[in-house]
């Protein structure tokens, strides 16, 4: 299908707003040459990304200072949990201020699609990714899995996080106890938690000590208020579940990393209620799968679809429950979003 073409006063429209883009952009830069003329910038520093705010960042350096800073142009997207090189600047209304200059190699990044189908970062240099679920919203396996996949491709080590444990009656205790086993079969680590019970949160603050982790999951699962218990001073907006679709309420508007006093760092990010995967491609859906892209090698043919052609080393191990059953449906279902966008 043809793009439409954009009329005169449209194209005006847009070359206008581009111009104007480039032109704070160069008034930005010339501010901060005029800052560096005048002795105002001090000398480079490292600095950590703690906060992100439109055009502004909130830097911290090795001693915790913070600094409410610009960006030099042609930095590229930054996220919370960045490593940059910083100049401090002057003070401004009691806000220590500062300049972006560069920004190091990323050791790993956590990306997903937004509604525009633009691929945007969440969060840099993490250790783990903490998948929180909880009794409500119901965890389903095909949420889980989107987030595992999105996990194994970033090569993010994923933990599943059980909270809210006190919701928990023994009608559905059997299905949590059988959905994490599922899961430990396969080798992932699981942690079930209650932000009001000090004793079940004892192994996950010790798994968080020395370790950058980011709260991922459903609104209304509890992340904020986890957070907000295993850092008491912070302030967190800690919203209820809808009374008419049981879903959480969006509390969070922005990623942050909040230091654990015995050590380690946790992003606390927006919560989403479905984590997309359309920019993947099948192989990478394929991948995000651990106990099928060791497999999927040995299909008579290469360009096999694991329907039901001849020789599918899929097929057959799903066959002998090699595979589950739900794992197989979650990765066509996955693979089935890939096509409907």
């Amino acid at each position: 299908m043809a793009k439409r073409k954009l009329n005169r006063r449209q194209a005006w429209r847009i070359e206008k707003i581009q111009q104007e883009k480039a032109s704070r952009a160069k008034r930005k830069e010339r501010d901060i040459s005029d800052q560096l003329s005048a002795g105002e910038l001090g000398e480079e520093t490292h600095g950590l990304i703690i906060a992100h705010f439109g055009s502004q960042v909130e830097v911290e350096d090795e001693h915790r200072t913070r600094y409410r800073c610009f960006l030099r142009a042609n930095l590229g997207s930054l996220v919370t949990g960045d490593h940059v090189v910083f100049r401090p600047g002057p003070e401004n209304n009691g806000v220590l201020t500062g300049v972006v200059e560069m920004v190091q190699e990323r050791e790993s990044e956590l990306s997903r699609p937004n509604p525009y189908n633009e691929i945007k970062p969440v969060a840099a240099n993490i250790d783990n990714i903490l998948l929180t679920i909880a009794p409500e919203p119901h965890a389903h396996r095909n949420l889980i899995d989107r987030y595992l996949v999105a996990a194994e491709n970033c090569g993010i080590e994923p933990i599943l996080l059980l909270n809210k444990i006190d919701l928990i009656d023994e009608e559905i205790q059997p299905y949590f106890d059988e959905l994490l086993g599922d899961y430990e079969v396969l080798g992932y680590r699981s942690l079930r938690v209650c932000s009001k019970d000090e004793d079940s949160l004892a192994d996950l603050k010790t798994f968080l000590n020395d370790r950058v982790s980011v709260f991922v999951g459903q609104s209304g699962v509890g992340k904020s208020s986890l957070i907000a218990t295993l850092l008491p001073g912070e302030d967190l907006r800690i919203g209820a579940l809808s009374e008419n679709t049981r879903k959480g309420k969006h509390t969070t508007t922005t990623a942050r990393l909040y230091h654990f006093p015995a050590g380690g760092d946790l992003i606390d990010s927006p919560g989403i209620r479905e984590f997309g995967l359309w920019h993947m491609s099948p192989e990478e859906v394929m991948y995000g799968f651990r106990e099928l892209r060791g497999i999927a090698g040995h299909c008579r043919f290469r360009d096999c679809a694991h329907e039901s052609e001849p020789g599918c080393a899929i097929i057959e191990a799903l066959e002998n429950g090699e595979i589950s059953d739900e794992r197989f449906f979650s990765y066509k279902r996955i693979l089935s979003t890939l096509t409907e966008l």
